[in-house]
């Protein structure tokens, strides 16, 4: 996967469980779930924006580019 989610590490270093991070952000613990494995297909803005607020960092922080091009459905 092109893009490397750290949100885990992130919880951690901020001793947040993905339960308490799910009920600030509004979304579910499976939702969370899917995002923390990297399974996600995508994610809005305003879902990272309730991440990194809550989470006092910023998107860099949880989100990695490992420098290879992954090819896609066409989704934008």
């Amino acid at each position: 996967m092109a893009i490397r989610v750290k949100l885990s590490e992130v919880l951690k270093d901020r001793n947040m469980t993905a339960k308490e991070l799910a009920a600030l952000v509004g979304i579910t613990e499976a939702n969370l779930s899917i995002l923390r494995s990297g399974k996600a297909r995508g994610v809005r803005f305003s879902t990272l924006n309730k991440i990194c607020y809550y989470l006092d960092c910023n998107v860099g922080d949880i989100l990695d580019f490992d420098g290879e091009l992954e090819e896609d459905d066409g989704d934008v």
